[in-house]
């Protein structure tokens, strides 16, 4: 026995069935991929006497590349700065925008603190005599990505391990990990 039902055809929830559908596929094809950074340079921009000690301020640029096929927007963070194990400064990383599949240069203002670099002294001029000092940065920035009209929250978490050569600043060599963490 079959029984006919007239079915009411509705363009809005086609429309919104259709929309949400593209958005699905759009993730799923689409996955998102860890966004790159690489520190390019270190500039010295001032040294302030602190009797006994030196404070340093610096710039770090940092080349920030997101693969991903949809516009970032985060909030702003700050970096830490870490030498043997010890934290030694940190630096203001300002909320901004990149657009997809893009590469951009960040300037981030850091401060180095000359006490707690007095505590690893006796290393900090043996790395200063072999000319090679290595540093840690962490740094977790938030934001969104817009696909469509929705946002979709993330997080990632850096952790970058830079050699560096302390008299001339140059960046000998580096390894920077990301890890993404996208809330649906």
């Amino acid at each position: 026995m079959l029984m006919d039902k007239k079915v009411k055809w509705s363009w809005s929830s086609a429309i919104i069935g259709a929309t949400a559908a593209t958005a699905t596929v759009a993730l799923i094809v689409a996955k998102p991929k860890d966004p790159t950074f690489d520190l390019t340079s270190i500039k010295f921009t001032s040294f302030k006497l602190n009797l006994p000690l030196l404070d340093a301020e610096l710039i770090l640029t940092i080349r920030v590349t997101n693969p991903n096929i949809a516009p970032i927007y985060y909030s702003s963070t700050t970096m830490s700065i870490f030498y043997d194990g010890s934290l030694i400064g940190s630096g203001p990383v300002k909320a901004g925008s990149q657009s997809s599949r893009s590469c951009q240069l960040i300037h981030i203002p850091a401060r180095l603190d000359g006490l707690e670099l007095a505590h690893h002294a006796a290393k900090f001029f043996a790395d200063v005599g072999r000319r090679e000092m290595v540093l840690d940065a962490k740094v977790d920035i938030e934001g969104a990505a817009k696909v469509l009209c929705w946002d979709h929250k993330f997080k990632v978490h850096v952790d970058s391990h830079v050699t560096v050569d302390p008299v001339f600043l140059d960046v000998i060599d580096q390894e920077n990990s990301s890890k993404l963490e996208l809330f649906l």
